[in-house]
């Protein structure tokens, strides 16, 4: 008997035990992320961060080498605890457990990091996405987004879309548990289509595996 697909995002995520290799080091789009995080040193020095699904810290990592502070988030406190294994410097880097959707969170900020997360944001919830966090780190704060460009590959095969224009992947464990996947793809236009009313001073740099959005919260 074939067992149902789960849809419970945030289990798969707190399941898997490759984050890194899967979303983010594509040996084919290594030049494209060097060219990323040099950029991400050039925004985000000196800067009090605010980081949206940290996952296992892959880019909470990065952020403590230049960052004035990071206050790093996630939804799975399994996943707080991988990043927190990493032993960044304490002076710099603390930990929440805080849904990215809606977070929860108090702080001191003047910019907002999230790597590998927008995709998973459905096109219906951006809107309300965007003023939780114009809330919390203020207008005119930075914004800085990363995110998986679509390339053709059995990775990003679309297995279907919504109503509202949303496209989900199938992904398995290899315990053989199958999992439906939020994971929207924009092109340069799209992004800017829907996220220019809600910012200024938006750039988006665009690689053949990669996006990288900057901009200030209006």
């Amino acid at each position: 008997m074939i067992k149902p697909v789960n849809t419970d995002m945030a289990a798969y995520y707190a399941a898997r035990n490759n984050f890194d290799e899967e979303d983010v080091e594509n040996p084919d789009g290594m030049d494209a992320l060097d060219d990323i995080m040099e950029n991400l040193r050039n925004l985000l020095t000196d800067q009090r961060v605010l980081e949206l699904a940290c996952g296992d810290g892959y880019w909470t990592d990065e952020l403590s080498e230049y960052a004035e502070s990071v206050l790093a988030t996630d939804i799975n406190p399994n996943l707080i605890e991988q990043a927190q294994a990493r032993e960044l410097p304490e002076e710099v880097v603390q930990f929440a457990v805080a849904d990215a959707l809606d977070p929860q969170v108090e702080g001191d900020f003047n910019a907002c990091f999230a790597g590998f997360w927008w995709s998973h944001v459905k096109r219906q919830d951006q809107i309300a996405v965007i003023a939780r966090l114009r809330k919390i780190i203020g207008e005119n704060g930075l914004l800085v987004l990363v995110d998986n460009s679509q390339v053709d590959t059995e990775k990003t095969v679309i297995a279907r879309t919504d109503l509202e224009g949303n496209t989900y992947q199938i992904h398995t464990l290899p315990d053989g548990e199958r999992y439906e996947i939020l994971k929207n793809y924009y092109t340069n236009s799209t992004l800017r289509k829907r996220l220019g009313p809600l910012l200024r001073d938006m750039r988006v740099h665009h690689f053949e595996h990669y996006w990288m959005l900057t901009a200030r919260l209006r």
